[in-house]
């Protein structure tokens, strides 16, 4: 008989669970990282029971006996610890030519939109190989009659080679790469997934050449769009070879593994032989297991009641859901690098027991700053931070004499109570100090500030939950609650109080949950292939043949790993979406033989989980099928559960500690888990020991032991949250959570049921919630433009309308700039919030999104040549889209078409779509209100409110800080604390700003006196645009993170003259000052405070359709630099952060190619001792006649440098028709011919500092 080893190595400690066989279970953790006593965690921990199990001596280093091991199951951070630690293999990419930069513009979005030093973290790549091959996609480009070779691809569709792979070129390309050092290659060619035989040649190639690892995008991951599946194929051979590395390391530990089952668990959540164990699938190999062990352990087939997985570990926590079915995603982000590959679906917040506490702006902060394990916790003795492990420290929550003695110099020392609450008193005093200065008489004892960030933290890792529950259509409260990891229990009770949830499941293992679940994992194999079919009766024989072969694949790949063929079972997918829309779900059926049953099952569930997640179906849309996919499993023999004995009286506690509650010091039992029994029942509040970690059972709540000796916890009624309404620092942290919260889950809701590419692909949206009088209370940090101007919208609206015309069951549409809008194509949908008997709104809902084309001059509604505000589409003052409860459809329709009448302009071009994403506008309001109004239920209206308002003073003191300073700052400089800027538009039109700063008072007055007057042109801003601008800004010059809302301008008056290009007449043309004009008060805003170069100045908008299509985009530049940092190249700056279509999206839905997709290197300017980022270049070249407009700037001026940098580089655009190359100028609607080429050459940043 022999060993069973379940293994998770994690990132500190290896966790081991060892099943014997005799039904034995034993766990040890070891270090993962001990190079002075032995070179691998898991074959020390596996020496080290073997010497037990079989009493003889093992020295360390001397390969391990196998005789006594029956199977190996281990999930490693060896990938993940590579990838956040950049010490992966040296890769080179060869992609196709013109796409250079492709993955270092990646999406083009910044992550923080509020920092000068735009940080994105490096490519994997070390150099690059552009092959000059190109397959285009035959149904867009036959307008060109291209002279080359059409094949089929392997979704069925037709495409062209345009251009072969030259391989001698290639070969010599590759010569250099093996000079320099590169040992792995990944290959990403544009349409691989569909037409993989140019990858194949240059992995043929490459392979020949010697080099040690090649990886293909098309095998990694067959799926469209280029720069995830990019980024995962410069991952897979980033990392491949390191596990490849380790691998051989392990195996060398064990005289032969021949006879030895080994598996490595993958992201989906599945197992794999060792040798089909890869860099990409590999990430989540460690949380992989946890959720498993939820799946396995915390669901009852009996009750079929959701699960919440709640891993807590030292630097961050990990939420995952289980129904019944794991559930997965097939791209996700990880170290700053999208993988595109099936991984669990599981959401992390950067709040754990190490996340440092802090007191700012008023506020109590958790995170995301992490103590890691080095110094750690002031706790640790190694004068380290203080965290949330402290403050449970603090509350008796932790009790050291349970705790391992193993701190201190020599490392035998127990858990240093008394250092956590000298610090924890020290910040105490701060607050209490602070508390004094404003004038709250409130002082706080240690026990309650170390509870309220104890509340902070408990509110931090709620907000993932309800991401993954509320913004899906699920209800938190109905699920159960497992909690596993070492600093879960702690937590546990809190957290399901928190979310109304009313059972909390933690296994006997919970400290090793993840080991525990992969011992329970299967052998998986998953299959996939393109297919681009419309869904329908006379495609299933297709769909089924196509079923049939990959499923045959898959099964083939496991019993080569020795699964017998009855053991397998096949779960089928289909990747589904409506025509016409560009993001697909993955469905699957419940059936499990794939015959015509289980085919027609494919559209109800589509359907069903359409309706739920997004609130509508699209009934006389056709559904397309885009990929299928195959999951093999392959069923292991798991080892069972042993039972405990039952109890026979009463369980008896190890001593009584004071333990720090809501209601105070408390005595509290403590019970070690180990000494209870079955059916045991302790009522709250005490304390369960295990091994490895704490369980605190608050007061009001109940733990009962089961069969299996795991804990099942009943959480009581939460008590009365009668807070008042005075301002409470603690309260204030959790409310600015729960406002931000709302805002952020609208705009998912938003993302996830719009059917448009501007909304679901670019995000250019943003969700809002604000106060009874309009005044903005928290938005989510979607589009910069929008921040500070949709409260313009429904202040209007207030007024316009009065008190008593907005009712409850209205929603209402506004779009006109005297309306607050910011241009016509952004339409803002307001809904009113009533609660109870309430007879005027207590809250607005709002939020504002890009709509594809509302009519007017040109397709895509963005016409640089119009000259009066009928010409740029429909226009809506104050629409009611429903009325008492009634959507308006006839009405809208009316007003959309309303442009057709105007002189050479049409009416919305696909009013479908615009109502579509009107629902889908109205729905993210919904969620919106339910929200606002659980959380009224939950602490009353009167506390709500007047936690709005405290949430508004503490940003407006934050600003007015942040003026004190500069005002201070300034007056010693220069003797005055006045500012002044000014710069130009291209047509020579200035934006002047002068800044009179109040030190005293910290307030400030905006003066744009000496502004152009108003524009003939499209480029005028209505005041929302520079109200959003002064907002965007000012939130940048306070440098922290502080709630945005209508308290960041009240210290700020405005002062803009009448007429000018910032205050146009209520006809004037506007469309392009909300993306141009607004990029150029930034620039003379920064240039005012002297804080940053210019960036691009502009958003470089391109338009192009005709009457069936539309198709808008902004483009990115360059950033400018600033003391102490280079600009970025290639990402959008300041008041936008819209991504951009992927280029195989592109290519595959419109009559255009991409020829060239790169950063502008070539060009001049930007230089100083601080370089501003570079522009891109991006060519399309025209299948067919379309109209195409342009609207840019800085092609005339250049970005400003700053301190002694140098300006940075114009842009310029390029229009090649036949042996013709043209300048078209900034601003141009024209119509494009078959063939031609647009070449837009986007701005640069201004350099900061003089040249060294």
């Amino acid at each position: 008989m022999s060993l069973g080893f379940a293994i998770d190595r994690g990132g500190t400690f290896t966790d081991v669970i060892v099943f014997k066989p005799n039904g034995d279970v034993q766990v040890l953790k070891v270090l993962s990282v001990d190079p002075a006593n032995y070179a691998d965690a898991p074959t020390e921990a596996i020496r080290r029971v073997l010497e037990e199990y079989t009493g003889e001596k093992i020295p360390r280093g001397v390969p391990l006996p196998t005789e006594s091991i029956s199977w190996i199951r281990m999930g490693t951070t060896v990938a993940t610890n590579a990838l956040l630690e950049r010490q992966g293999e040296r890769v080179g990419l060869l992609v196709t030519k013109g796409f250079k930069d492709l993955l270092f513009i990646g999406n083009q979005s910044r992550p923080d939109i509020f920092a000068f030093n735009i940080c994105i973290p490096d490519v994997l790549y070390e150099d690059v190989i552009e092959v000059d091959e190109r397959i285009l996609i035959n149904d867009q480009v036959a307008g060109l009659g291209l002279d080359a070779n059409i094949e089929k691809a392997i979704n069925g569709c037709e495409v062209v080679v345009e251009k072969e792979i030259d391989v001698t070129k290639l070969e010599a390309d590759l010569g250099a790469f093996k000079e320099k050092g590169i040992k792995s290659i990944a290959v990403l060619f544009l349409h691989s997934f569909i037409y993989p035989k140019h990858e194949i040649e240059a992995g043929r190639v490459a392979k020949k050449y010697g080099f040690e690892h090649v990886s293909l995008s098309h095998e990694v991951m067959p799926m469209i769009k280029a720069v995830p599946r990019g980024f995962t194929v410069c991952a897979d051979a980033y990392l491949t070879p390191k596990i490849l590395e380790y691998l051989r390391g392990f195996r060398s530990g064990f005289t032969d593994l021949s006879n030895v089952t080994v598996n490595f668990m993958q992201s989906d959540g599945g197992l794999c032989a060792m040798d089909r164990f890869y860099g990409s699938r590999a990430i989540l190999s460690g949380p992989a297991g946890g959720v498993v062990g939820i799946a396995s352990t915390a669901y009852k087939e009996n009750d079929k009641k959701a699960v919440i997985g709640f891993d807590m570990g030292g630097t961050s926590t990990d939420v995952c859901r289980y129904s019944g079915a794991l559930e997965h995603v097939m791209e996700s982000t990880t170290a700053g690098v999208t993988i595109q590959a099936p991984q669990l679906d599981i959401h992390t917040v950067a709040a754990g027991g190490g996340s440092r506490l802090f007191f700012r702006n008023g506020l109590f902060v958790v995170g995301p700053e992490s103590a890691g394990a080095h110094p750690g916790p002031v706790c640790y003795r190694k004068n380290g931070y203080l965290t949330v492990t402290d403050a449970n420290l603090v509350l008796g929550r932790i009790l050291p004499e349970f705790f391992p003695s193993i701190f201190g110099p020599n490392a035998d020392l127990p858990l240093d109570r008394e250092a956590s609450y000298r610090e924890m008193k020290k910040l105490t005093d701060e607050i209490n100090e602070f508390m004094e200065v404003e004038g709250i008489a409130k002082k706080y004892t240690v026990e309650e500030v170390a509870l309220g960030f104890v509340s902070v933290a408990n509110e931090e890792m709620c907000r993932p939950i309800r991401t993954l529950t509320q913004s899906r259509g699920y209800d938190p409260s109905v699920h159960v609650l497992a909690c596993f990891g070492g600093a879960g229990g702690q937590h546990a009770c809190a957290v399901a109080r928190v979310l109304g949830i009313g059972q909390v499941r933690i296994h006997k293992y919970a400290s090793l949950l993840s080991a525990y679940g992969i011992a329970l994992a299967d052998l998986v194999d998953e299959a996939q292939r393109p297919v681009h079919l419309s869904y329908s009766p006379e495609n299933f024989e297709n769909l089924h043949q196509m079923f049939k072969e990959l499923r045959e694949e898959s099964r083939a790949r496991l019993v080569s790993q020795n699964v017998e063929n009855e053991n397998i079972e096949f779960v089928y997918f289909m990747h589904m979406r409506y025509e016409k829309t560009d993001s697909a779900i993955m469905i699957s059926s419940k059936f499990t033989d794939c015959d015509s049953k289980c085919l027609a099952d494919f559209k109800s569930v589509f359907l069903e989980t359409y309706q739920r997640e997004f609130g509508f179906i699209l009934e006389k849309r056709g559904i397309i099928v885009d990929d299928l996919r195959i999951r093999s499993i392959g069923k292991c023999n798991c080892p069972s559960e042993q039972e405990i004995p039952p109890a026979v009286a009463e369980p008896i506690s190890r001593k009584l500690a004071n333990v720090y509650f809501d209601s105070g010091d408390v005595e509290t039992p403590v019970f070690i888990l180990s000494d209870l029994r079955a059916g045991h029942s302790i009522p709250g509040p005490a304390l369960i020991i295990d091994n490895n970690s704490t369980i605190v059972v608050e007061p009001n709540s109940r733990v009962r032991i089961t069969k299996q000796g795991n804990i099942e916890m009943e959480i009581g009624r939460d008590f009365e949250k009668d807070i008042g309404v005075e301002v409470d620092p603690i309260r204030l942290a959790i409310f600015s959570n729960r406002f931000m919260s709302i805002a952020e889950q609208m705009g998912r809701v938003l993302q996830r049921t719009a059917i448009s590419t501007n909304i679901k692909e670019r995000l250019d949206f943003s969700c809002a919630l604000f106060a009874p009088d309009g005044g903005l209370i928290a938005n989510a940090p979607h589009i910069p433009v929008h921040l500070g101007g949709m409260q313009y919208t429904v202040k209007f609206q207030i007024d316009h309308l009065g008190v008593d015309g907005i009712k409850n069951g209205d929603v209402i549409l506004a779009n006109h700039p005297i309306a607050g809008g910011c241009h016509l194509p952004d339409f803002t949908v307001i809904t009113p919030v009533f609660f109870k008997d309430q007879k005027h709104p207590v809250f607005f809902i709002a939020n504002r999104g890009h709509h594809a084309d509302i009519g007017g001059l040109v397709p895509g509604s963005m016409p640089p040549n119009a000259t009066h505000i009928d010409q740029e589409g429909a226009a809506f003052i104050s629409f009611k889209l429903v009325e008492n409860g009634v959507f308006q459809e006839e009405k809208l329709i009316e007003a959309l078409a309303a442009p057709g009448k105007v002189a050479n302009c049409s009416g919305a071009r696909n009013i479908a779509d615009n109502i579509s994403d009107l629902k889908a506008q109205i729905a993210a309001n919904n969620k919106g209100i339910s929200l606002v109004c659980g959380l009224i239920e939950e602490y009353s209206l009167d506390v709500v409110h007047a936690y709005m308002r405290h949430i508004q003073n503490t940003a407006e003191q934050s600003v007015r800080d942040m003026l004190k300073k500069v005002g201070k700052r300034v007056q010693m400089e220069k003797g005055s604390s006045r500012l002044e800027a000014s710069d130009f538009m291209d047509d020579g039109t200035e934006i002047h700003l002068t800044i009179d700063i109040d030190i005293e008072q910290g307030s400030a007055i905006f003066d744009f006196t000496g502004t152009g007057v108003e524009s003939a042109s499209s480029c005028n801003a209505p005041k929302a645009v520079t109200m959003s601008a002064i907002t965007y800004c000012l939130r940048c010059l306070v440098g922290k993170d502080i709630p945005l809302n209508n308290g960041c301008l009240a210290p700020v008056q405005i002062i803009i003259p009448p007429g000018t290009i910032l205050s146009p007449s209520p006809t004037a043309p506007v469309v392009a000052g909300n993306v141009l004009a607004s990029q150029r008060l930034c620039d003379v805003i920064f240039r005012a405070f002297e804080v940053v170069a210019a960036s691009q100045g502009c958003m470089n908008n391109l338009v192009f359709g005709d009457e069936s299509i539309g198709y808008y985009e902004t483009i990115a530049g360059g950033s400018g630099a600033g003391d102490g940092f280079d600009g970025r190249s290639g990402v959008h700056t300041h008041m936008t952060n819209t991504r951009i279509t992927d280029p195989e999206i592109l290519e595959s839905r419109y009559p255009v190619i991409l020829r060239e997709w790169r950063l502008r290197t070539e060009s001049v300017g930007g230089e100083g001792k601080w370089k501003g980022g570079k522009g891109v270049v991006r060519s399309l070249q025209f299948a067919r006649p379309l109209t195409m407009s342009l609207l840019t700037e800085r092609r005339a001026l250049q970005p400003y440098g700053m301190k002694g940098g140098s300006n940075g580089a114009r842009g310029l655009n390029l229009l090649k028709r036949g042996d013709r190359l043209m300048n078209i100028g900034s601003k141009v609607s024209m119509i494009m011919e078959a063939g031609d080429i647009l070449t837009i050459q986007t701005p640069g940043g201004g350099g900061y500092g003089s040249p060294l």
